[in-house]
C-alpha cells in the first residue's frame, strides 16, 4: 500500500521551492516582462515558446501545450512519480521524504517493462563493477593502475568507476540469480548469447569499467578500458546502442554538470569522456563529452537548453581540429557563441595536464580559448601557401564568407586588417570583396523573401484560433477550477454532459472526484494527480485563461448557455441526415416523427437567440 504524503508536506515543498530556480537546472531562461522565456525541453524548437510564471510558480509552452508547476515538471523532466518528485525536491529544503521506487514500483511514471528491466541491470551492474573495484582482492591490480594515473578515490567514487572480472560469466550468472530476463538484458549489450545456444556470456571482460550515465544520473552504458594489452582485442570497449542508449543523444557527465553549466553560463564540450574525467581532476566542472560521435542537432538542443555559450576543447591533432570545425559550425548555425580551446602539438587534454600541470590546462587552455573566426583562419591557413595565388584567393574567399555573416563592424574591420597582414593583399581591396559578398548575400535574401513559398499541406499548421465553442469550455472549466462551488453550479444547471469534447468531460469528471478528496484543493494539487498529458494540457491553458471573478456566475451561465446552444446545432443537423436517410428508405412513418422532433428542436434553440 501507497504512503500518502501528508497534504502540508506537499504544500510546503511547492511554497519553499522556486520553479525558476529548479526549470534553470534544465532550461536557460531569460526573463521578458513578468515572465521567463525559454527553448521548451519536451519538444524541439528555435524559438522560445517555453513561458515560465514565478508569480503563479507555474510553467507552459504556447508550442507543445505542456505545463504545469515545478512538482509536475520534475515528474516529467525525470521520468518520476508524484511520490518521488516531491521526495527528490523536499530534499532539496531538508525535508526527508520516503521515495516510492523500492516499496511500491507500481506509481512510477509509466515506463514499459523492457527497460525498467534494462535499467535495473545496469544499475546492478554498475555497483557490482565499483564494488569488485574497490573492495576486493580481484580488483587491486586495476585499482593500483589508476591510482597511478592520479585518479584519486574521490574521483573513482564520482564517476562510479569500477572492474569486471575476466571470467567469462560472472555478471551473467548474479543477473540470472536475480531472476532477471537475459533476454532483453542481451539487448543492451551487457551480455551476449552464444551462437546457436540459449546461454549468454559478460560482453565486458578484464576491463576498467566506466559507466554512462543519463540526464536523471541513471546508468544506461557502459565504456570498457582493457588492462592488460592484448593484439586481438580493442583498447575500448562501448556498449552497442540499445533503447536506454543512443549516442547522438548522450553527453556524457550532463547529469552532473548542469548546475554548473547554469552557474557558469558556458559548457566545455570534449571530445571523449576521459578528457571530461582528466578536466575535473584540473577543476573543470562544467564540462561533457559526446560518446564516439560527432555533435549532433540533439545533443546542440539540449546544450542550447542550459546555455548560449559553448567552448570546444578537442584533441590536437589533425582529426581533432577537423571534428571541432564541423562542431564549431554546427554550433555557429544554431546562433550559440562558439569558442575554440586549441591544445598544442597534437595533445590531447590528459597529455596536457601531465605535461604542464593542472593549473597551466586551465588558466592557458581552457581560460583562454580561440573565437570562431579566430579558430578558423588558423584551421583555413592550414597547408596553404601564400606564395601560390589560388591558395591566396581559396584561403581569402573562406574567410570572408563566414565575415559577411557577421553584423559588428570592428569584428570585420579587426580581420580584415588580419587578412591583410596574412597575405599581403591591401585592406582596401579585402573590403571591397567583402562588400560584394554582402550586396550578392542580401539580393539572395531579397529573392528567396520575394518568392512565394509552396508548403505542404501535411507540413503548414497555421496558428489555431480558439472558436467560440473552445473559448466556453475553457472559461467555464476555469471557473471550475479557481472555485469548487461552480461544479455545484453546473452539475445543477446541465444535463447528463457538461461540455462538448470528451477531453474536457474527462477533466471535468476527474475534478468533481478531486473535489470530493480534497474539499479545500487548489488547481495546482489537481495538476499533480493528472496522469493523462492531454486532460492536463487543457486544464493547464484553462487554468492561464482569462474569466472575469466579479462577474463570475453571469459568465459561467452563459458558457453553458453557449454549450447548450452548439449542442441543439448538432442535434438538428443529425436529425435533418436521419430524416433524409428515412426518405431515402421510404419510411415516411419515422420521417415525419424526424420532422416534428427537428422542429421542436429549432423551437428551442429559437429561445436562445432571443
Amino acid at each position: 500500500m501507497t504512503n500518502r504524503i501528508e497534504e502540508e508536506v506537499i504544500e510546503q515543498v511547492r511554497n519553499s521551492t522556486d520553479i525558476v530556480d529548479i526549470i534553470s537546472e534544465y532550461v536557460q531562461l531569460t526573463k521578458r516582462g513578468r515572465n521567463y522565456f525559454g527553448l521548451c525541453p519536451f519538444h524541439g524548437e528555435q524559438t522560445p515558446s517555453f513561458s515560465v510564471t514565478q508569480e503563479k510558480q507555474i510553467f507552459h509552452c504556447f508550442g507543445c501545450g505542456a505545463g504545469g508547476n515545478v512538482i509536475t515538471f520534475v515528474m516529467d523532466m525525470e521520468n518520476l512519480s508524484f511520490q518521488d518528485a516531491v521526495s527528490k525536491l523536499g530534499s532539496r529544503i531538508g525535508l526527508t521524504i520516503e521515495d516510492s521506487s523500492s516499496s511500491n514500483p507500481e506509481v512510477k511514471a509509466p515506463v514499459s517493462k523492457e527497460i525498467s528491466i534494462m535499467k535495473q541491470a545496469h544499475e546492478f551492474a554498475s555497483e557490482y563493477y565499483h564494488h569488485l573495484l574497490l573492495h576486493t582482492v580481484e580488483g587491486e591490480t586495476a585499482l593500483n593502475y589508476l591510482e597511478e594515473r592520479g585518479f584519486s578515490k574521490e574521483v573513482i567514487e564520482k564517476y562510479k568507476i569500477g572492474w569486471s572480472l575476466p571470467n567469462w560469466d560472472a555478471l551473467t550468472t548474479l543477473l540470472e540469480r536475480k531472476g532477471m530476463d537475459l533476454q532483453e538484458i542481451e539487448k543492451t549489450g551487457l551480455i551476449i548469447r552464444k551462437e546457436n545456444e540459449l546461454k549468454y556470456f559478460d560482453r565486458f571482460r578484464g576491463r576498467i569499467m566506466f559507466p554512462v550515465f543519463d540526464e536523471s544520473g541513471k546508468v544506461i552504458a557502459f565504456s570498457g578500458r582493457i588492462l592488460i594489452k592484448s593484439e586481438n582485442e580493442a583498447k575500448y570497449l562501448n556498449s552497442p546502442e540499445s533503447p536506454l542508449f543512443q549516442k547522438s543523444q548522450v553527453l556524457y557527465n550532463l547529469d552532473k554538470a548542469r548546475l554548473e553549466i547554469r552557474k557558469q553560463r558556458n559548457v566545455i564540450v570534449f571530445e571523449g569522456f576521459l578528457d571530461v574525467i582528466a578536466a575535473s581532476k584540473a577543476g573543470i566542472t562544467n564540462g561533457v563529452a559526446t560518446m564516439g560521435t560527432a555533435l549532433t542537432s540533439q545533443h546542440i538542443t539540449k546544450l542550447n537548453r542550459l546555455t548560449s555559450n559553448v567552448t570546444l576543447c578537442y584533441d590536437g591533432d589533425k582529426a581533432g581540429m577537423e571534428a571541432a570545425k564541423r562542431a564549431s559550425s554546427s554550433l555557429q548555425a544554431q546562433n550559440i557563441q562558439t569558442e575554440i580551446a586549441i591544445l598544442p602539438d597534437a595533445m590531447d587534454p590528459d597529455d596536457y595536464i601531465k605535461t604542464y600541470g593542472e593549473d597551466a590546462f586551465r588558466t592557458k587552455i581552457i581560460e583562454k580559448p580561440h573565437s570562431y573566426l579566430s579558430f578558423m583562419m588558423i584551421v583555413l591557413k592550414k597547408d596553404k601557401n601564400f606564395n601560390n595565388e589560388n591558395d591566396t584567393l581559396q584561403y581569402i574567399q573562406e574567410i570572408l564568407e563566414i565575415l559577411s555573416e557577421r553584423t559588428s563592424a570592428v569584428e570585420r574591420d579587426l580581420y580584415v586588417r588580419q587578412l591583410s597582414k596574412e597575405t599581403n593583399v591591401s585592406d582596401e581591396v579585402i573590403y571591397q570583396h567583402l562588400r560584394k559578398l554582402q550586396a550578392n548575400k542580401a539580393k539572395q535574401s531579397k529573392n528567396q523573401q520575394s518568392a512565394p513559398i509552396q508548403l505542404n499541406p501535411e507540413v503548414k499548421k497555421p496558428k489555431k484560433t480558439l472558436s467560440a465553442d473552445d473559448r466556453a469550455e475553457r472559461i467555464l472549466l476555469a471557473h471550475m477550477l479557481h472555485n469548487p462551488q461552480i461544479v455545484d453550479v453546473v452539475r445543477t444547471n446541465s444535463g447528463d454532459q457538461c461540455f462538448i469534447r470528451d477531453v474536457y468531460e474527462v477533466a471535468y469528471v476527474h475534478l468533481i472526484g478531486f473535489y470530493e478528496d480534497y474539499p479545500d484543493g487548489d488547481y495546482q494539487r489537481f495538476l499533480e494527480l493528472i496522469k493523462d498529458n492531454e486532460v492536463r494540457k487543457i486544464v493547464m491553458e484553462a487554468a492561464l485563461s482569462e474569466r472575469d471573478p466579479e462577474h463570475e456566475q453571469e459568465e459561467v451561465m452563459d458558457c453553458l448557455r453557449h454549450i447548450r446552444k452548439y449542442r441543439l446545432v448538432q442535434q438538428i443537423e443529425q436529425k435533418w441526415q436521419e430524416l433524409k436517410e428515412a426518405e431515402k428508405m421510404g419510411d415516411l412513418i419515422k420521417a415525419v416523427q424526424l420532422a416534428q422532433e427537428r422542429i421542436q428542436l429549432k423551437n428551442s434553440l429559437a429561445t436562445f437567440e432571443k
